[in-house]
């Protein structure tokens, strides 16, 4: 008996082989350097900029650095183009455009974009990157949160009602008991109150969890106003005024040039952070917890058939997100601002989901990517003082574009997890 062998039509084979171009990279940073070149060219300007590299305090002090803006325009020109076209050539290659190219891409247009912007000003670089890393903080909380609870398989849309609820505990247990302690588990537990209210109505009655959300929003924007007109603002000594974290400096590490200023003379929140970053990212893939949130996350019936409870472990879940951005409310009341002010998130938990989105569900990445909408709305603070040319409403919806714009250049290129936005149903 002879066995004949299938034949495979040699259509199929080269569609099977075909090597796959993604010229999306090399379109962007093309794009870009032609915004380059006609805003430096159109808006040429002439001068010296000069950029402040310490700070009255340090121990180290760093000569400031002097850039003439039409050379270094030029100059930058010519690398973003040339950047451009190497990442054509490995694209025709079918090669990915490395991220280090990408990294320095937005490195060599923000130098030459600050050059032109601040002609003839100083740019203080430590208090420009210190202002992006207080502004990050809630940010990268709300990330934090909305990476735990999308990979536990829960669209968290109401990041930005737990970190307002956060904020508005804080205010009022801390102003009430002169305690920042207090204040801070305050936050924790409004986080996870609203979070309770998520986990509840998307787990339990399998509601639709973006509904759910926008409501919660709606709801806690609603509640926290009413409560400030009535409540807050006739009594604010007694229930807004609470006490703020003052800066603690880590010895050594404080005094290192650029990073010490930044990183190492901040508040206790800040250092929280850093320990949350570290424990949420190791925790996630480093242990038997992490891997049984992705599992749930990623294929709930998987999990259940070894003995996971699906829906137990998503509420729990849940509710730990919630926390984790309560505490990033707390921040804009006890670290930030001082007093509780209606709506003082200000969008920011939506930038927080939109990190989640551009770091790829990873806590690394979203911290990133929340830094760097954090820099995006700090430089509009510092080129207004400098007197930019840049019109003020520009530079006012330049956090928001670069959300949209790192949104948008990510669609299609990343996979959420699996069973994120499904109800699971036990059969």
């Amino acid at each position: 008996m002879s066995i004949s062998t299938p034949v495979v039509p040699a259509t199929t084979i080269s569609l099977a082989t075909a090597e796959v171009k993604n010229w999306k990279p090399p379109i962007g940073l093309g794009v870009f350097a032609i915004i380059a070149l006609l805003l430096f060219t159109i808006g040429a300007r002439d001068g010296i900029t000069t950029f402040r590299l310490s700070t009255d305090s340090d121990l180290i002090q760093l000569p400031a650095v002097s850039a003439n803006v039409t050379i270094v325009t030029i100059v930058v020109v010519i690398l973003l183009f040339a950047a451009a076209v190497f990442s054509a050539m490995l694209s025709s290659r079918a090669r990915k455009t490395p991220l280090w190219l990408t990294a320095l891409f937005a490195v060599l247009f923000l130098v030459a974009f600050l050059t032109w912007a601040a002609a003839g000003a100083t740019i203080p670089v430590p208090g420009l990157l210190v202002g992006a890393v207080g502004l990050s903080a809630p940010l990268i909380f709300g990330a934090l949160g909305g990476v735990i609870s999308e990979r536990v398989g829960v669209v968290n849309v109401a990041i930005e009602g737990q970190l307002l609820a956060g904020a508005f505990a804080s205010a009022v247990v801390a102003s009430l008991t002169q305690s920042l302690i207090a204040g801070l588990l305050a936050a924790i537990v409004a986080g996870v109150l609203v979070s309770f209210v998520l986990a509840t109505f998307s787990i339990r009655y399998i509601v639709d969890q973006v509904i759910v959300g926008v409501v919660l929003n709606v709801l806690v924007i609603g509640l926290t106003s009413f409560l400030f007109s009535k409540v807050l603002s006739p009594n604010s000594d007694v229930l807004n005024s609470p006490p703020r974290f003052d800066r603690l400096p880590i010895p050594l590490l404080g005094e290192i040039p650029i990073i010490g200023p930044v990183l190492f003379r901040q508040t206790i929140i800040i250092y929280i952070m850093y320990v949350a970053i570290a424990v949420v990212w190791f925790a996630l893939f480093k242990t038997k917890w992490g891997l049984r949130l992705r599992a749930v996350g990623e294929h709930p019936q998987a999990a259940d058939t070894v003995g996971i409870n699906v829906n137990r472990t998503r509420f729990w879940n849940v509710s730990l997100a919630g926390a984790i951005a309560g505490l990033g409310g707390a921040y804009f009341t006890l670290g930030s601002v001082g007093a509780f002010n209606k709506e003082m998130t200000a969008g920011a938990g939506f930038i927080a989901l939109a990190a989640v989105i551009f770091g790829r569900w990873d806590p690394i990445r979203a911290t990133l990517a929340a830094l760097l909408f954090g820099f995006a709305s700090n430089l509009q603070s510092v080129l207004s003082i400098v007197g930019s040319p840049v019109p003020s409403q520009f530079m006012l919806m330049l956090p928001y574009l670069v959300t949209i714009f790192a949104v948008a250049g990510l669609v299609g290129q990343v996979r959420a997890p699996a069973a994120s936005g499904k109800a699971y149903v036990k059969s």
